[in-house]
């Protein structure tokens, strides 16, 4: 007797595999739409470097370098000595210009001495062509009674006729010597005053012999020997004002949307790690793309052209505390965020600075200083007594 073959048992589907892979994808747009929304209201790049002023040392003088006051790494203040040059040229030329000045201040008193001298003389001169007038006059009415002999008379008129010639020569002399005091005083005086500036510039040029820090910093780039003849213009090293640095983050082209000046930002330095949070501020952002300031901009209308994202420069100013805490250095790598939430800020500035970004005084006294110079000059060669001040024909 056979035995039935039973039917085989149907095998149900495994939907194991669908379920993980659509878990999957779940938790994938979980995670991308968590960092979108993350993303919302925050921009950031690493492409962000520490920035700051790098202050030149020039020399304005010719001359020999014969004292180097600071080396690299070294600090120094403001006002502070950097370089001395050869000062024998400009010792020199100063003593020159102060014989000069008072040379010239003397000549000029003497100019108005002989003005008041022929001013004396014109008087004088007048007074003896009104005697000889008179003598003329009176001889004139004796002749009709003979008590004047004719040759008395042209005598007399002789006389009159030198004393107008005389008085006209002292005239011409004094408007001569009137045309080069006229309308001056002693140090108005055109003499006084071309001297007085040639001792300006003797001594400023001298002054400059001894180079000053403008600013206070850290010394880098020395380039200038001991015993070197350097000339007017050349850089002799640079002084970079480390408490004066700020941040240029490159954010992309499709990142600047939302930003605005005056938004607040949060920065980490490659130097300190994590631990170290920096906080800034938003600035300004540049005129245009950094490609756009290359020294060779990009030709994109010839050839074939490929997109690249540019990216836009944005300045970000530092507090001043966390910058003394932990001080950075120009070219540090940075990574900057920038909370974007409000947008009420302007895009670009749109007012002028109400002052100087930056300055120095280091120059500031020496005009001061060389009239000061002058005036002491003149004063120890101007006359003790009463100089007329001013002179009119």
């Amino acid at each position: 007797m056979t035995t039935p073959t039973s039917a085989p048992t149907p095998v149900k589907p495994s939907y194991r595999p669908q379920r993980l892979l659509i878990l999957g994808i779940v938790l994938l747009l979980a995670a991308l739409g968590g960092g979108y929304l993350l993303g919302l209201g925050n921009q950031s790049t690493d492409d962000a470097y520490v920035d700051g002023n790098i202050v030149q040392v020039t020399a304005q003088v010719s001359g020999t370098v014969t004292v180097i006051g600071g080396d690299n790494t070294d600090h120094i203040d403001a006002h502070a000595l950097l370089v001395t040059l050869n000062p024998v040229d400009a010792e020199i030329q100063y003593q020159r210009a102060q014989s000069n000045l008072a040379r010239a201040v003397r000549q000029a008193r003497t100019q108005y001495y002989q003005v008041q001298q022929l001013q004396a003389q014109v008087s004088q001169r007048q007074n003896d062509v009104r005697k000889a007038q008179d003598d003329v006059r009176r001889r004139s009415q004796l002749a009709a009674s003979g008590a004047v002999s004719r040759e008395e008379i042209s005598h007399a008129e002789e006389v009159l006729k030198n004393a107008l010639a005389g008085l006209d020569g002292t005239q011409h002399a004094l408007a001569v010597r009137l045309a080069m005091v006229d309308n001056t005083t002693l140090r108005t005086h055109p003499d006084v005053l071309v001297a007085a500036a040639n001792l300006r510039d003797a001594y400023i040029a001298l002054h400059r012999t001894q180079i000053y820090s403008p600013v206070s910093g850290l010394i880098t780039k020395r380039s200038v020997q001991v015993g070197q003849r350097i000339n007017p213009g050349v850089a002799l090293m640079s002084v970079v004002p480390i408490d004066q640095v700020w941040v240029n983050a490159n954010f992309k082209e499709s990142q600047i949307e939302d930003l605005r000046i005056g938004q607040p930002a949060v920065l980490r330095a490659d130097a300190y790690g994590r631990k170290v949070v920096f906080h800034g501020t938003i600035v300004g952002l540049d005129a245009g793309t950094g490609s756009a300031f290359s020294l060779m901009p990009a030709q994109n209308a010839t050839g074939n052209w490929i997109k690249v994202t540019q990216r836009v420069p944005v300045r970000i100013a530092l507090r001043a505390d966390e910058i003394a805490a932990h001080p950075l250095r120009l070219g540090l790598s940075m990574r900057v965020s920038v909370d974007t939430t409000d947008t009420r800020g302007q895009v670009l500035n749109t007012t002028s600075p109400a002052q100087p970004a930056y300055s120095t005084d280091v120059f500031e006294n020496e005009l001061k200083d060389a009239n000061a110079m002058v005036e002491q000059v003149i004063s120890a060669n101007e006359d003790r007594g009463q100089v007329a001040q001013s002179l009119k024909p």
